[in-house]
């Protein structure tokens, strides 16, 4: 194991936090809250020392690590953040424990959205823009781990070859450096945009910047307690929906329309999404709910999101929660099984009925109807990741049915949970207190929040090449 590689790797996601610390040193400095200010030194000063120390370390390592050390990477990479993310929560007057700090800094980096705190009208704003801001580090980190990582054709069982049409050679440092530059510029725009028009639909600058990150990170921290408390006129409804849109489709569609690319070529799954989305929105339409509010709730689930302004007596819970499986665009901060990955399995069932009902029909294996065709490998990755999905599902729903929470809202934080999308009032798990869940419960949810993001069949591969090694 090239642990030297690893540790510079892994340094260079400690930066980062320290320059998020930095902005929250500022921000309290600006608007006097000083009683928590030492608490962001800690996380800057510590971040720094961190970072310096595993840069030197393996600053003179071979950069080439094999995929196998690129996804031990990424799993350490999630505690490593989530360990330096979790020191203000720890630190602060709310007396967090530290499980429930690291708690809440997964579930802001995995962009999840469960919280141990209640009334979050109360909190620290300090600590609400700190919540957020790993939302938004957590999406930046997972969309460099998607492009430059999970594009790997050793074994591509996250298929971005599918709808990523740009440069899959990450061999040389330069060309790292040059796509890493890229997704931040990207995803820096599009926060950018996000929060130049929710601002401009009248919501508060403080809240419009803590719903940017959160919504550009397909997230589901809220600044307030209530999405009602921020959204109110159609305008903002639709401004709304707009910012849920850009999570849940390809990351690289606002690239590519800058680039002149031909739009419609490369992103088909983005248009199957779009109109699956109105298909969704139509079913439920004469349900007696204000349309943009089904929008809104159709998207949102779509994009592993979560975040509604639909009320908790809603009878449409298992809907959404079916719709949270089916997620979004590969190359997005959405999670679910996707789109594309049901599509391919669909169209060869039919394949395969349409074989035996006439032996001499012509095949027809193209994705989207694109140039891209559906090989063996996608084939077997498809159903390799429908199966762990629902084996994750059975393991983490036994670990929870131990809880006092009854099976039915284990089998809906399950879901939740390896979808990454909040526990809102669509799906009736706002009452939840995850403060009072079991020790066992929380270390269960810490584990599937990072195996939903990066998928059970990554940790298989880790352990068989453990083993292996043995």
């Amino acid at each position: 194991m090239n642990f030297k590689s690893i540790s510079f790797y892994l340094s260079l996601f400690c930066f980062p936090i320290c320059l998020l610390a930095f902005i929250n040193i500022l921000y309290a400095s600006y608007f006097d809250y000083f009683l928590s200010i030492y608490t962001y030194f800690a996380a800057l000063i510590t971040s720094l020392v961190l970072g310096l120390a595993l840069l030197y370390y393996g600053k003179n390592s071979k950069k080439n690590i094999n995929f196998v050390e690129q996804l031990i990477l990424i799993v350490l990479a999630y505690f490593l953040t989530a360990l330096l993310i979790s020191i203000p929560f720890y630190l602060s007057n709310y007396q967090v424990s530290f499980l429930n700090s690291i708690f809440e800094s997964i579930s802001g980096l995995t962009g999840t959205g469960f919280s141990i705190f209640k009334d979050i009208k109360y909190l620290d704003p300090t600590l609400v823009l700190w919540r957020s801001s790993s939302q938004w580090i957590g999406g930046l980190f997972f969309l460099f781990f998607l492009i430059i990582i999970f594009s790997n054709k050793s074994f591509n069982f996250k298929m971005t070859n599918l709808t990523y049409a740009g440069d899959n050679n990450f061999n040389s440092e330069n060309n790292i450096k040059e796509n890493l530059l890229r997704i931040f510029i990207i995803y820096s725009v599009l926060s950018i945009l996000v929060l130049s028009l929710l601002n401009l639909s009248g919501i508060r600058l403080f809240n419009s910047l803590n719903m940017s990150m959160t919504l550009v990170s397909g997230g589901g921290f809220l600044p307030t307690d209530s999405l009602s408390k921020i959204i109110s006129t159609n305008f903002q409804k639709a401004i709304f929906i707009f910012s849920l849109i850009i999570s849940m489709l390809n990351f690289y569609l606002l690239f590519n329309l800058f680039n002149r690319n031909i739009i419609i070529k490369e992103h088909k799954e983005d248009l199957y999404l779009i109109i699956l989305s109105f298909i969704f929105c139509l079913l439920i339409y004469f349900n007696n709910y204000d349309g943009l509010d089904i929008i809104i709730s159709v998207i949102s689930s779509l994009s592993n999101s979560g975040l509604t302004l639909m009320k908790s007596d809603n009878n449409l819970s298992l809907y959404f929660l079916l719709i949270t499986i089916v997620g979004g665009s590969l190359i997005s901060n959405s999670s679910g099984i996707k789109l594309i990955r049901f599509y391919i399995l669909l169209k060869i069932t039919s394949l395969e009925i349409i074989k035996l009902v006439s032996p001499n029909s012509i095949i027809n294996k193209t994705i989207f109807n694109t140039d891209k065709r559906i090989s063996e490998d996608n084939i077997k990755i498809s159903f390799l990741i429908f199966i762990s999905f629902f084996l994750s599902l059975f393991i983490l729903s036994s670990l929870l049915v131990v809880d006092n929470i009854g099976f039915e809202k284990s089998f809906k934080l399950s879901i939740l949970t390896l979808t990454n999308t909040v526990n809102s009032e669509i799906f009736n798990m706002h009452n939840l207190n995850f403060s009072n869940l079991l020790t066992s419960s929380k270390i269960s949810l810490i584990l599937f929040m990072i195996i939903g993001k990066i998928e059970l069949i990554s940790i298989f591969l880790i352990f068989k090449k453990i083993l292996l090694k043995d």
